[in-house]
């Protein structure tokens, strides 16, 4: 009980500070501090309301306890403050301060030719479904198809509050066994497709210096590289620090697709800052299910059997179909109660 009391006189004083902050004109000015400072009371607040009510409760089991009249009442405030304590153990566990955050998911086919391109789009479909399922809003950014119908590449944006908290847990390798339809010996083949799955970051988060970027316009161009197009419409954008090259080129204008390309760019920048400090978190403390890394094998899909596996924590279901048409919210339920385990034996819970 000390150790929650302790909890809470800590949460209390962060809460307060973060108010004090907030504030403060010079936080209030600079809209990179003031927004961070504003999610953190956001993330805070529902602890907070929790951590009044069970000081309430407290002090009533108090009054209970000293009073013979309100004996009869011990009970009930016992049971509710137990309530209160494991929703407040919830609360205070460390969230990661990208859950709420839209994302940019990118497919991309694994190995396995034409069939892992095939996969790659069955899963761009399944996580779109998904997303419908949810109830958040998708938008496609780049498409990039190959001659057999499968996808090389698809990136789209999922948009909606705290769709990384749903999403993160899709990013890794997905592994199918089934046999192709060109198959003609009926052999059971093993086909990969991979996902990332990125926190979008807002333009005050990644600042991009115009001088670290080398931006060309060329052509935009379809399966087997015919030009689609007459103009030098499509745009690839290298950040010059990192390395990273972003491509986009479905847009007709050069505007749109640098803007998109200037969007995947800032989340790919994000992330890998975000990987970085997480590396450096996990090194002290291995509070992860799976590190995310799209080289990771996450899940098996199992054609012949209709099954589904999930290597992180090892669920096994057999309705394929179902999954494929985005029913995934058993999965990301799991997920997400293994990961608030774990937090909360980092906790000391």
């Amino acid at each position: 009980m000390s150790s929650l009391a302790n909890l809470i006189d800590e949460l209390e004083r962060s809460y307060a500070e973060l108010q004090a902050r907030i504030a403060d004109p010079s936080v209030y000015n600079d809209h990179r501090e003031a927004a961070a400072v504003g999610r953190r009371l956001k993330e805070l607040e529902p602890a907070q309301r929790l951590a009044q009510r069970w000081k309430e409760v407290s002090a009533d089991l108090e009054d209970a306890g000293n009073d013979s009249e309100l004996a009869s009442l011990t009970a009930g405030l016992e049971h509710e403050r137990e309530r209160i304590e494991e929703e407040l153990k919830l609360a205070l566990v460390e969230r990661d301060p990208a859950d709420d955050k839209d994302v940019i998911v990118e497919v991309r086919q694994g190995v396995g030719g034409d069939e892992a391109a095939l996969w790659a789009g069955e899963l761009q479909r399944m996580l779109a479904r998904y997303a419908e399922l949810r109830g958040f809003k998708t938008e496609s950014l780049a498409t990039s198809e190959n001659e057999g119908g499968g996808v090389k590449e698809a990136v789209f944006a999922v948009k909606g509050d705290g769709a990384y908290s749903v999403f993160k847990w899709e990013g890794g390798t997905h592994r199918v066994q089934r046999v192709p339809a060109t198959e003609s010996q009926g052999r059971v083949h093993t086909s990969t497709a991979t996902v990332a799955v990125m926190p979008e970051a807002e333009e005050v988060e990644v600042v991009l210096d115009d001088n670290e970027l080398k931006i060309d316009v060329y052509r935009s161009t379809g399966p087997g590289g015919q030009s689609v197009n007459t103009t030098d419409s499509a745009v690839r954008i290298t950040h010059l620090p990192t390395g990273i090259v972003v491509a986009m080129q479905d847009e007709k204008s050069q505007l749109q697709n640098k803007q998109k390309a200037m969007r995947v760019l800032r989340a790919r920048i994000y992330e890998a800052e975000r990987e970085r400090q997480q590396a450096e978190i996990a090194a002290n403390r291995k509070a992860q299910v799976g590190t995310g890394e799209r080289a990771e094998k996450i899940r098996t899909y199992n054609f012949p059997e209709n099954r589904l596996t999930d290597h992180r924590i090892k669920l096994t279901v057999h309705r394929l179909d179902q999954i494929l048409d985005g029913e995934l919210v058993e999965f990301t339920d799991a997920l997400q109660a293994e990961e608030q385990r774990r937090g909360f034996e980092a906790g000391g819970f």
